[in-house]
């Protein structure tokens, strides 16, 4: 169930960078939040301005990884399911133990390949390129 959503529009990075530092009022440990768009749209990028409010400078793609995991003021887990074939490649490398890291904030990004292995409380931050090189960023919270 929706409990709250949120429109911006991005005219540029630094744009982006003011939504995401808006949005980590809204977020704590435990929280899982799924990033979603095309490539290109500013996923990484989004998580890196976090990641840096949190005193972390070392952030990647995890896309190769398939999971980044940081600690700097709070503990981030990065994931990208671009690359991971099936649900079973997430239970192996212990997705689930990953969730319930109460201590953690993880990051998913390509969670709609896989949204049955999603959390019902969540957010979903959909990042929507358009033709003018705008970026429309919707954040959904869900319960």
């Amino acid at each position: 169930m929706i409990i709250k959503q949120k429109e911006y529009i991005s005219k540029s990075e630094k744009d982006t960078e003011q939504i995401a530092l808006s949005f980590i009022i809204e977020i704590n440990p435990g929280d899982i939040i799924v990033l979603n768009g095309p490539l290109g749209s500013g996923k990484t990028f989004f998580v890196k301005k976090i990641a840096e409010y949190f005193k972390i400078s070392n952030t990647s793609s995890p896309t190769f990884a398939i999971v980044n995991e940081y600690l700097g003021d709070k503990k981030l887990f990065h994931f990208d399911f671009y690359r991971i074939n099936s649900i079973n490649e997430l239970h192996d490398i212990g997705f689930e133990d990953y969730l319930s890291d109460s201590e953690a904030i993880t990051f998913i990004e390509w969670g709609e390949l896989f949204p049955e292995i999603l959390p019902q409380s969540r957010y979903e931050i959909q990042i929507d390129l358009n033709e003018d090189d705008s970026r429309k960023i919707v954040i959904t919270k869900y319960e």
